[in-house]
């Protein structure tokens, strides 16, 4: 069907807006289908593809759900989906919630890495889930139905299981305290840890999120993210069936391919107005659209009020390049919505307030590290982004090793608690134990150490980087992060070109390492650029590095985009990133 053929689903209705006020997601979706909103499917270039309006995901999830009990399927078995972007997911997902059973989303195959590695990656989360069932996509049946296998786990094609017989019998009855779902985070491979989520955590986060944002009837989303990354799956799709909204979706992989046909679609459609990505999404429009002057002609993102900012740190350059190249389309600066969030807390911890848009604080690069300032040197600072305030019924507070509170402006550990966070990790106690700590108050449950490192300012938070992605040389700590954008501000570096991590020495020392990715061929000329780069990280490190020029798109990547740091040095340690060759 064309997509003149096609009426998208509208953005108002008679039906009365609930902001995810409700027991159970079962609840949630079955009010969301009395409604005439859905979702949009549209195809590479942006054309609209598929109308699916929640009643219509609802009869096909409860369908399904009778499917899968007829197949065995019992409340509290995990069902593996591969979380491709349409509506056999989005079916099969609720169909699971009907169930009882857990939803274990996990990731399509991304262009970093090959076969193997991904067999590889989807074998190690299945061992993890233990399900009984894997559902997945037809075209990638070969590699899913071979980690499947491996693992002893059932697999079948989304095609092939919608043909199995659907005997109608009794649903079980959700209760608020029942875990709705499994969530791996994106870089989850060797030591994947599944965060359980209940039905009460999930729609208080949902409700904290469209509160904190002011969400209002006639809100419209436009999304290209993955759905087996959170802010993708509860951001972009549970969030809005929770809170019925219409949405226009991009696969992932068409957004990699044509990244402006995002904005071509917020463009097309007057009512979106709501849209997130991470940083590089806006970083990669905002440099393919730099060489063009058609701007005002080709888009109109005048009505674009909630522009989130998340899943990565917040670079203030990068947004505000995105500002410049885009405000003669009409986007507003003050449309940036920074966040904090993580998995283990749902979706979202603070949310900046509507309107507010990008704020960043200059900080000295040694109150970020936490070591003495050299006095012999000029003090060097950077802009750390304002991440907003802590959703309603949800607390934050920075601590120090000793686990006591710090206050304002003081670096520490970055601690929540409230209904948001996660139960436990699946079937992993002692990763349990380690962030969630027993509250003074038992009943505002347990703390969550998130791991990330940051301050809070007059009830806003502020996040400096990741406590296990620290370099320490010498006694100093270095965020990773510096020594990147140092480099990124030499000519002809795009960001995510650079992995910075500590790496021991011939002599036995530690010393900062870069790995960049290089695009010059002469090996003359290599040289030289390997001299500045090392030039500008002594001058942010004060010390001697390690360089290596590796291939473009050889650093690699997390499943939702993020540049993989760990994963970069196993892989260069193993010999398999190979170095360029330089002149002699």
């Amino acid at each position: 069907m064309t997509d003149a053929a096609l009426t998208p689903t509208p953005n108002d209705c008679d039906l009365p807006r609930i902001r995810a006020q409700f027991a159970t997601f079962n609840e949630a979706i079955d009010y969301a289908a009395r409604s005439k909103k859905g979702m949009n499917f549209h195809d590479m270039r942006g054309q609209l593809e598929r109308v699916y309006p929640y009643g219509e995901m609802r009869e096909d999830g409860i369908e399904m759900a009778y499917r899968l009990i007829e197949w065995g399927i019992k409340p509290q078995d995990r069902v593996a989906l591969i979380a491709e972007t349409g509506a056999d997911f989005a079916a099969a997902f609720c169909a699971c919630i009907y169930a009882g059973a857990w939803p274990v989303p996990l990731p399509l195959p991304t262009t970093f890495g090959g076969k193997e590695s991904y067999i590889d990656q989807l074998a190690v989360q299945l061992k993890s889930s233990d399900p009984a069932l894997l559902l997945y996509p037809a075209e990638i049946g070969e590699m899913a139905a071979s980690a499947a296998e491996r693992q002893g786990c059932a697999g079948e094609s989304y095609e092939d299981f919608v043909t199995r017989a659907a005997p109608q019998v009794t649903l079980p009855e959700a209760d608020p305290e029942d875990i709705c779902y499994l969530q791996y985070s994106s870089g989850s491979t060797r030591f994947p840890t599944g965060v359980a989520v209940t039905h009460k955590a999930l729609l208080h986060n949902l409700y904290g999120h469209a509160e904190s944002m002011n969400l209002t009837t006639g809100d419209r989303c436009v999304s290209w993210l993955p759905w087996y990354h959170d802010m993708g799956l509860v951001g972009c799709f549970l969030s809005l069936v929770a809170n019925q909204f219409s949405v226009d979706f991009l696969k992932p992989d068409a957004f990699a391919r044509r990244p402006l046909a995002w904005l071509d679609m917020i463009t097309r459609n007057k009512g979106n107005t709501v849209s997130y990505s991470p940083t590089f999404g806006y970083d990669i429009c905002a440099r393919r659209i730099s060489s063009q002057s058609n701007v005002a002609e080709r888009f109109d993102l005048s009505r674009w009020r909630l522009a989130g900012n998340g899943a990565d740190m917040i670079r203030p350059d990068v947004m505000q390049s995105f500002v410049n190249a885009f405000s003669d389309a009409g986007f507003k600066a003050s449309a940036f919505t920074p966040s904090y969030g993580l998995a283990e807390a749902v979706l979202a911890v603070t949310v900046m307030p509507p309107g507010e848009g990008i704020r960043v604080e200059l900080v000295e690069e040694e109150r970020l590290s936490g070591t003495p300032r050299d006095i012999s040197r000029p003090a060097r600072y950077r802009a750390i982004v304002n991440c907003g305030k802590p959703l309603p019924d949800m607390e934050v507070e920075i601590r120090g090793e000793d686990g006591h509170s710090r206050a304002d402006h003081q670096i520490g550990k970055v601690w929540c608690r409230g209904p948001s966070v996660m139960h436990s990790y699946f079937r992993n106690p002692e990763a349990t134990e380690d962030c969630l700590i027993e509250s003074d108050d038992p009943e505002k449950g347990y703390w969550l150490d998130t791991g990330d490192m940051g301050y809070m300012a007059d009830g806003y938070l502020f996040i400096v980087g990741r406590a296990k992605d620290m370099i320490i040389i010498n006694g100093k700590n270095h965020w990773p992060q510096d020594i990147e954008w140092a480099v990124e501000q030499l000519p002809g570096f795009n960001h995510g070109d650079i992995a910075a991590f500590a790496l021991e020495t011939e002599g036995g020392e530690e010393a900062p390492a870069v790995l960049v990715h290089c695009r010059v061929s002469d090996p003359v000329e290599r040289l030289k650029l390997r001299e500045q780069i090392s030039d500008k990280v002594r001058s942010v490190t004060g010390m001697s590095c390690v360089v290596e020029l590796v291939p473009p798109r050889t650093l690699p990547r997390t499943s939702s985009g993020k540049l993989s740091r760990a994963k970069a040095k196993k892989l260069y340690l193993s010999g398999e990133i190979v170095p360029l060759e330089l002149a002699a």
